[in-house]
């Protein structure tokens, strides 16, 4: 027998498999990368800003609403006394503190609900018309949204002048109307009602601005689809946009009614310095109680209750947020 001469193949070896890459562990999540003091270390500049232009006037007043404080202890002629709630019990206790609040909230009611209403007429209006009506009525709108108060009470001082106001001449020429010589200013729910129209004038355009904000965010969609269930016009208002727009409501409200609150500027100028008993609301009645019969201890404790009533406003917005993000 021949011997076998023919030789194995070779068989070549395995090859192995590489390793897995090692996979980068991923940070937890809800931990940021700077730490937890970076926030705070980013808001301090603003908090220390905040903590001294309105901290330190804010314990002031809280101060001096518990002292005695006079011409004589502003001068340094007698120490400040404490009081305790002395200031408080006879603001409260006065009968004329309590129609100065009923008035202003009547006041700032009326302003409110005049802004938010004409506001949300002007900017649905403004969906309306074309684009160059819209731009000359948006640029009215700055205009008169950038016009100084002491400016606009001027020219509505002007307006409605007892001798040479253009408004009393435009209505004498109305068959049976004679207003020539009428002075708006002679009671105070007519002058109140003409400073009401100025502080409305000054307010309906920042409303108009974000409500028209808001209204680009309506989904056409759903609006089509109202009117094609067989809602007309205030229906796909109340139905689709009203729910919409009801943060960016609440929101307007709100700031709306602390403005209105405090409006200072207006009555004071409108009334030449001196406002008279009818037309005294929050700010102006706490302003002539601290430098015009020189009792600022009890003028700050009426700015504290200012402040209070303001502070319970906000809590009422703050509750109406959080129902809304608790339904979204």
């Amino acid at each position: 027998m021949s011997a076998d001469t023919t030789t194995p193949a070779k068989v070549p070896p395995q090859r192995q498999a590489p390793p897995p890459p090692a996979v980068a562990k991923k940070p937890p999540r809800g931990r940021p990368s700077g730490g937890a003091g970076t926030p705070w270390l980013l808001l301090a500049p603003c908090l220390l800003i905040l903590a001294l232009v309105l901290g330190y006037p804010l314990v002031r007043l809280v101060t001096l609403s518990f002292q005695k404080f006079g011409q004589s202890q502003l001068w340094g002629f007698q120490p400040a006394e404490s009081v305790g709630f002395d200031n408080f019990t006879k603001v409260l206790g006065d009968s004329e503190f309590w129609a100065v609040v009923g008035r202003t909230i009547v006041f700032a009611a009326g302003c409110v609900i005049f802004t938010m209403v004409i506001g949300m007429l002007i900017a649905l209006l403004l969906q309306r018309v074309s684009g160059w009506v819209k731009t000359l009525i948006n640029i009215a709108l700055v205009a008169s949204w950038g016009m100084p108060i002491i400016v606009a009470t001027t020219v509505f001082k002007w307006l409605f002048d007892a001798d040479y106001g253009i408004l009393n001449a435009l209505l004498s020429k109305l068959p049976g109307v004679e207003m020539i010589g009428h002075n708006w200013f002679a009671s105070g729910p007519q002058g109140l009602a003409v400073i009401m129209l100025l502080v409305v004038w000054g307010a309906v355009p920042f409303v108009v601005i974000t409500l028209s904000a808001g209204l680009t965010q309506v989904p056409q969609e759903l609006a089509e689809a109202a009117r094609l269930d067989g809602a007309g016009a205030w229906g796909v208002f109340r139905y689709v946009t009203l729910p919409i727009l009801k943060p960016i409501i609440v929101m307007l409200t709100t700031l709306s009614v602390i403005w209105d609150m405090g409006v200072f500027p207006q009555v004071f100028v409108m009334r030449n310095g001196h406002p008279e008993a009818e037309f005294q609301i929050l700010t102006t009645y706490s302003y002539d109680r601290a430098f015009v019969v020189n009792d600022y201890a009890q003028g700050s404790a009426i700015a504290l209750l200012t402040v209070v009533l303001l502070l319970g406003v906000v809590a009422v917005y703050m509750r109406q947020m959080l129902k809304i993000g608790e339904v979204e």
